[in-house]
């Protein structure tokens, strides 16, 4: 059976988001359809906006960080029944790809993606979903497997936070460059996903965590998630300062959560001898930066220096999202103040200003 529903839309590039009626096709093989109950608003939508579709073809419903009940089930699918509350994975692995086949499904080079299913009412186009989600509606059609059940005590408003932002940051720096108990730690960037790697690192049992940003806001929002330190990049070194509170040393491990590239040039130097340092922020086209290899102390061959990325926190989303919604309802991962404002469908633009500002932790829609 067709449905209709709301979203907000990126018509065309460069125009602001519009809230149109859609269509739901019904799913297919494989495939369910979800009801949204909320979804987050995360940077890599206003990304998605700022750089004219990012390659998608328009139009283009927006969102990836939802949660929400199942409502019908496609040909095949056993594991799931309507009312069952998920939340939605954009990185479910294709277990198709060389790295599915070698048996490591965290670095899935492809994810499982659904057929379009959602269309705009008016005309009848066929709309792109950000990331095979398109979470800013009311009804979207997604790969089964890409729906992880939640326990029925899991609020959704705070569950949808897992599919992205958390997962990403917590992941991090539990499966991407894991953090060992005493280690010491860095974290640059202390927006959502930021903030989450530092509630990753004080999971792990680092010794001292380092926040690091140029908003004074967002510092103390790192003390309250965990943070032992904070450096302000703004008065001074933050490279020298990071250093001088690691012991002179440098840290184990440095997380940068911004996309800029000084600021993955700063993780590389906060490193300690054989420390990791780890790509998380989403870069702008065309850009690149140039590592020091040589210098005696903060060089990349001398320091023995590793670099990696993580493409959202290198997630097995139906292992890691029900650890996380586990955390949350152990009182272990703070979900709560993340939240820093509940919206509706209609305030998606108001949310991508506040975004901008740098005054909220994730603005979250409620359907």
């Amino acid at each position: 059976m067709e449905r209709t529903g709301r979203a907000a839309v990126l018509n065309e590039p460069g125009e602001p988001v519009a809230i149109e009626e859609i269509t739901i096709d019904p799913p297919g093989p494989g495939e369910v359809l979800v009801k949204l109950a909320a979804s987050g608003v995360c940077h890599t939508d206003l990304h998605v906006k700022k750089m004219n579709g990012m390659g998608m073809s328009f139009p283009i419903v927006l969102g990836h960080e939802g949660a929400g009940y199942v409502e019908e089930v496609g040909e095949g699918v056993t594991h799931l029944a309507p009312g069952d509350p998920v939340v939605l994975a954009y990185r479910a692995p294709c277990e198709q790809c060389p790295a599915c086949r070698r048996g490591d499904p965290r670095r899935c080079w492809m994810a499982l993606r659904p057929k379009q299913r959602l269309h705009r009412k008016r005309d009848g186009a066929v709309c792109s979903q950000v990331l095979r989600c398109g979470t800013f509606s009311d009804y979207t059609v997604i790969h089964a497997k890409a729906a992880i059940k939640m326990p029925r005590e899991m609020p959704l408003d705070k569950a949808c936070l897992i599919a992205c932002g958390v997962v990403t940051g917590v992941g991090a720096a539990f499966n991407t460059a894991p953090v060992w108990p005493g280690a010491k730690v860095a974290v640059i960037g202390c927006g959502g996903v930021g903030l989450s790697v530092i509630q990753g690192a004080k999971l792990a049992h680092a010794r001292q965590i380092i926040a690091v940003d140029i908003a004074p806001g967002k510092l103390e929002w790192a003390k309250q998630f965990g943070a032992t330190h904070t450096v302000n990049a703004l008065d001074g070194d933050p490279v020298a300062k990071a250093r001088e509170l690691a012991d002179g040393e440098g840290v184990d491990f440095a997380y940068e959560a911004v996309g800029l590239p000084q600021c993955i040039d700063q993780a590389v130097r906060m490193l300690a001898y054989a420390g990791t340092a780890t790509h998380i922020g989403l870069p702008d086209t065309g850009a690149s930066v140039s590592l020091d290899l040589a210098d005696i102390d903060t060089g990349v061959y001398w320091n023995k220096v590793t670099l990696r990325v993580c493409h959202a926190g290198d997630t097995l989303p139906s292992n890691d999202f029900p650890l996380l919604a586990q955390l949350y309802l152990q009182g272990k991962l703070d979900l709560d103040r993340m939240v820093t404002q509940h919206i509706g469908l209609e305030d998606v633009e108001k949310a991508f200003d506040l975004m901008e500002t740098g005054n909220v932790i994730r603005s979250v829609i409620r359907f």
